[in-house]
């Protein structure tokens, strides 16, 4: 081990930011933590963590493997979105081909409340065919722009679509779009269901207080709402719930 405790953080969430602060520079038995965040590159403006910063893919896993002996990074930790399936699946089986450590930082699910009109589907597909059986007329789609092909298809309902970036096609022909990043407020999410008569909401599971306050504005208007559900973490690959414990995990691997 060098004089460096060399972290690769997989970013792109709020959690990913926070703890890159959290271990950047910090020390670590007489040794400095070094974070490298890694951000895809499919946001045009990302807000920047503390450290260093790479943008753009590895090449899939095996990239990602020749990354990480290259840069004799000691452990990774995957803090991206809970849908990012393939970025998971090729940590898990990057880090296993370079025995580097590996934790996926995820926030914990939402868990309906009492008054929730909650439909939970497997993939966006099935959210799709959910509007439809729901006789949607209406609807608030949060699911980022990187899958609106799946509502394409719908021309009965009228979108109204939030994401950080303009979508690009296909998409739904009825559609408005707002260019927005969260945190977002109760206040708000109450105005924007009660402006555009909003009679139904199409999340993905994402979880953490960010985009939450929809959910509640949801349930106090009476708006069903549509949950597809995240994927798993790769099998075996230890699991963090907050950057604190992700802060733990690394000081344990010094130890």
């Amino acid at each position: 081990m060098s004089e460096m405790f060399r972290v690769l953080l997989l970013g792109g969430t709020t959690e990913a930011r926070r703890l890159a602060g959290l271990l950047h520079g910090e020390p670590l038995h007489g040794l400095a933590i070094h974070v490298t965040t890694s951000l895809a590159g499919r946001v045009a403006r990302p807000v920047l963590p503390p450290g260093d910063v790479r943008i753009g893919g590895f090449g899939g896993a095996e990239g990602l493997a020749r990354h990480l002996r290259a840069h004799h990074v000691d452990a990774v930790i995957d803090a991206t979105h809970p849908f990012a399936a393939t970025i998971s699946r090729n940590a898990a089986l990057a880090a296993a081909d370079a025995h580097v450590p590996l934790l996926a930082l995820r926030r914990p699910s939402w868990v309906p409340a009492e008054g929730d009109d909650w439909h939970t589907v497997g993939s966006l597909a099935g959210a799709a065919e959910a509007l439809t059986a729901l006789r949607a007329r209406r609807v608030f789609l949060t699911t980022g722009r990187m899958g609106l092909a799946a509502f394409a298809g719908l021309d009965e309902p009228w979108f109204l679509v939030r994401s950080v970036d303009a979508p690009e096609p296909p998409y739904p022909a009825r559609m408005e779009t707002i260019l927005d990043r969260g945190p977002f407020t109760l206040d708000g999410e109450r105005e924007l269901l009660r402006r555009h008569r909003i009679d139904t909401v199409v999340t993905k599971d994402s979880g953490g207080a960010a985009t939450a306050p929809k959910l509640t504005a949801a349930r106090e208007a009476g708006v069903p709402v549509v949950v597809v559900r995240r994927p798993p973490a790769p099998e075996g690959v230890c699991v963090a719930a907050t950057p604190d414990e992700a802060v733990r995990w690394v000081r344990q691997l010094g130890g």
